[in-house]
């Protein structure tokens, strides 16, 4: 346990032993407890008291073509009907999130990336002690734009060194190589992407086929037009005066990384707890997490079942019934709900009601419980069925590929290492190394292979791999104190991933059947190990050469001075770059050194 984190523990334990001390009958004893573990912990900040479903649910506008422009820029935004607008980043002409861009498998397309933000609502939470920051960067805000999901380039894939300064352009060329999908697209820059992210630098990607082609006539029967909804979910701490609260409790002082914590409010598409009018139909909803942090248990209020037909990376073979989904950071599901046998004027919410990470509960988070809310109108909606199979039929994109036999197991760890006694933060890692680490994942072009992600923390962590898709095996409990104890972690800096296998104590959980399909991003869980298969393709079959080195922005990138931490990687102005990324999606373990690259050989 670092000092930090004994502190924050004596902290709460003081308080509970105080509150103990009460009398058994006094109020004050009541009114603590509720505090505490009722969701307003002394610890932690608070949004104002804000009445839900005082805002209509915002259609995301579409941005559609081969030859696109989208830029990000500072504005302002009103996140609900009784707060006043705070500063904010937008994509486009959006004030906060940005359009749903729409793309066809295919048909490659460009995207000429413009950076005309001007500072940062956030500055004051910068911390300057990570990984390539100084206190430029609270003034003059570096991003990048990443097609999460994207079968793509490496030098258009949004690098976190790829920055683009305020009033430089960079233009991506994209393959049009995905499957008909809902990916996304967010800021990946260095250290900063949590900021940015949660500023505003967040959009939808749609990606069309002859089938899902998202027209009225589409081969599937699938809701489309007004009854496709995209649903980018959040969470936030507001202040009273309209802006957004990075920080989530008392213990971190501003300026200084935090680790991760819960918001309070639910953020659907920009607004709070919004509401929304259905007709009695059937509905698309295309969601992704797009918080920081939270892994959420998404549920409908009256327990009505939905259907997932999709996940990352594309169409499942047949829909899967559900009354609830499980969603980490990063992770998007396609669901169809069916509001045609519910009574006009009836209210239905999309609620949570997952426990908290165990670093945000130890400080009294509870779960942030909704979202948003259905109205159901008279008026009668789309009435299509839900069909057997959305894949292998005729009218169908042929079924998913069989998985096939690993050709190489690969084990890679989790880490969250002990800062001793120093106050400085914990670090967050990958296979116990630095970004900059060279020893890096060099996978072969062309192999299968089997990673088996073991996560020695006490806190989930979805993984998220750029270029490739892979399917989920399942995941299989770990005797940590064994594994740990007979392989000694090493200083960081020291690639640390012992083979697991002696070590399982179980047998292997299969996936839900909703998370079977094509992933890029998975949940893994403490205590285990997540077993994945991964093709890396190769070079003939994508159409350009995944290891091929380019360069950043001359200007656009951070100094050798600002990006040194560790050896063997020039940043300097103008470096060359090579490869892709690997890291957590929890965006404050990204930035505080939960990723590294490797490279497709």
């Amino acid at each position: 346990m670092s000092r930090r984190s004994a502190f924050r523990a004596a902290g709460v334990m003081a308080l509970v032993a105080g509150a103990a001390a009460l009398p058994s009958s006094s109020r004050a004893r009541h009114a603590f407890a509720d505090d505490i573990f009722g969701g307003n912990s002394p610890l932690l900040f608070h949004s104002p008291p804000l009445q839900p479903f005082r805002d209509e649910l915002p259609r995301l506008p579409m941005l559609t073509g081969t030859d696109l422009s989208l830029e990000a820029r500072s504005s302002v935004h009103r996140f609900h009907a009784d707060l006043p607008e705070g500063p904010t980043f937008g994509y486009g002409e959006c004030n906060y999130l940005g359009p749903t861009i729409e793309s066809v498998q295919g048909q490659p397309w460009t995207l000429r990336y413009t950076n005309s933000t001007e500072g940062n609502p956030l500055a004051a939470d910068v911390d300057t002690s990570l990984h390539g920051l100084s206190e430029r960067d609270r003034e003059q805000t570096a991003t990048t734009l990443h097609l999460h999901g994207g079968i793509t380039s490496p030098e258009s894939d949004g690098h976190s060194e790829m920055l683009v300064q305020p009033g430089e352009s960079l233009t991506h060329k994209f393959s049009g190589l995905n499957e008909s999908a809902g990916l996304w697209y967010h800021d990946h820059a260095m250290s900063m992407t949590r900021i940015n992210v949660y500023a505003g630098l967040v959009g939808v990607n749609l990606v069309r086929d002859q089938f899902d082609s998202g027209s009225a006539d589409n081969s599937l029967g699938l809701p489309s037009g007004e009854f496709e909804v995209p649903l980018v979910l959040q969470e936030k701490i507001m202040n009273p005066d309209g802006s957004m609260s990075l920080r989530t409790n008392i213990t971190v002082p501003q300026g200084k990384w935090e680790g991760g914590g819960t918001g309070d409010v639910g953020v659907v598409n920009g607004k709070i707890w919004p509401t929304m009018e259905v007709a009695r139909g059937m509905y698309r909803f295309r969601i992704v997490n797009a918080g920081s942090y939270s892994v959420w248990n998404l549920f409908l209020s009256n327990r009505m079942t939905f259907w997932v037909i999709g996940n990352d990376g594309g169409l499942l073979d047949a829909p899967v019934r559900t009354e609830s989904i499980r969603l980490a950071p990063a992770e998007r599901v396609d669901v169809l709900v069916d509001f045609g046998s519910v009574e006009p004027g009836e209210v239905i919410e999309l609620r949570n009601d997952e426990p908290p990470p165990a670093q945000a509960a130890s400080l009294g988070a509870v779960p942030m419980p909704l979202f948003c809310q259905f109205r159901v109108a008279s008026g009668r909606g789309f009435a299509g069925e839900i069909m057997t199979m959305y894949r292998g039929g005729k009218g169908q994109p042929a079924l998913l590929p069989e998985i096939p036999l690993a050709q190489v197991q690969r084990t890679v760890t989790v880490n969250q290492p002990s800062a001793g006694l120093s106050l400085a933060p914990p670090m967050m890692t990958l296979n116990n190394l630095r970004y900059s680490d060279p020893d890096i994942e060099m996978p072969a072009q062309g192999a299968v292979e089997q990673w088996n992600i073991v996560n020695t923390t006490l806190e989930p962590h979805p993984i998220h791999l750029h270029l490739v898709h892979f399917r989920t095996l399942g995941r299989a409990p770990v005797d940590l104190a064994a594994y740990m104890r007979d392989h000694p972690r090493p200083d960081i800096g020291v690639k640390w991933a012992p083979e697991v296998e002696r070590y399982v104590t179980g047998p292997l959980a299969p996936p839900p059947a909703w998370e079977a399909g094509a992933k890029d991003t998975v949940n893994t869980y403490p205590g285990t190990v997540t077993r994945i298969l991964v093709r890396f393709p190769t070079g003939d079959e994508l159409g350009f050469d995944p290891d091929a080195t380019f360069t950043a922005p001359s200007s656009g990138n951070r100094s050798s001075h600002d990006m040194g931490h560790g050896a063997g990687h020039d940043m300097g102005a103008g470096a060359e770059l090579q490869g892709y990324m690997w890291h957590c999606h929890m965006l404050d373990h990204e930035d505080h050194e939960m990723m590294l690259r490797y490279r497709v050989v």
